[in-house]
C-alpha cells in the first residue's frame, strides 16, 4: 500500500456534492485515512469563471501511480466532467498530489505533481490532512509561506463538511 494524496476541485453544478460523490466513488481502491475542510478558493490562471470549492484527501492504495491517474481521469468522465479550456471551468478536477516516496516524469504523469508548490489551493487542503508532507525538501509551512500573496484567495467555507465513506 502506498499513501496517497489527492487533490479535489468543482467550479459548476452542485460543487461539493461532485467532490462528495468523487470521494465516496473512489473509496474502493483508495482507502482513505482523512480529508480537509472545504475552501472556497478564487480560480488561478483563468480568472472568468466561477469560484471553486477544494479540498484535499490523504488514503492508502495498491495502485500503482498510472493505474491510479486512469482511475482518477474516469471518476472525472463518471462524473460529468467534459473536455474543455485548460484550467476553466470543470464539474469536477482529480488530481493525483502525490504518492509517498514516488518520483517519476512520463508524459502522463509527474509526481510530485509540479505545480503544487505555486498553488496555496492545494497546499492549505493537504496541510488540513498531511501537514508534515513534503515537496522535493519543502514542508507545507514552507510552500505556504512563499504562496502568501494567494492568501486572500483561499478562505474556508464553514458550512461545507466532507465525510469519508466507512471502511467495512
Amino acid at each position: 500500500m502506498s499513501e496517497v494524496l489527492i487533490a479535489f476541485g468543482s467550479n459548476l453544478g452542485d460543487r461539493l456534492g461532485q467532490i462528495q460523490t468523487a470521494i465516496n466513488a473512489l473509496s474502493g481502491p483508495i482507502r482513505w485515512h482523512d480529508v480537509s475542510r472545504v475552501y472556497g478558493t478564487s480560480p488561478m490562471y483563468v480568472a472568468d469563471q466561477p469560484t471553486f470549492l477544494n479540498a484535499a484527501a490523504r488514503g492508502e492504495s495498491d495502485l500503482d501511480p498510472i493505474a491510479l491517474l486512469a482511475l482518477l481521469k474516469q471518476t472525472e468522465r463518471d462524473l460529468g466532467r467534459k473536455p474543455g479550456l485548460r484550467f476553466g471551468p470543470r464539474e469536477i478536477d482529480l488530481d493525483l498530489i502525490d504518492m509517498r516516496g514516488v518520483a517519476m516524469e512520463t508524459e502522463q504523469l509527474v509526481l510530485p505533481h509540479p505545480r503544487v508548490s505555486e498553488r496555496r489551493f492545494v497546499l492549505v487542503p493537504i496541510y488540513d490532512v498531511a501537514p508534515n508532507w513534503q515537496f522535493a525538501g519543502f514542508s507545507i509551512p514552507e510552500l505556504l509561506k512563499q504562496t502568501e500573496d494567494q492568501a486572500e484567495s483561499v478562505l474556508e467555507v464553514r458550512d461545507a463538511v466532507l465525510l469519508l465513506p466507512s471502511h467495512e
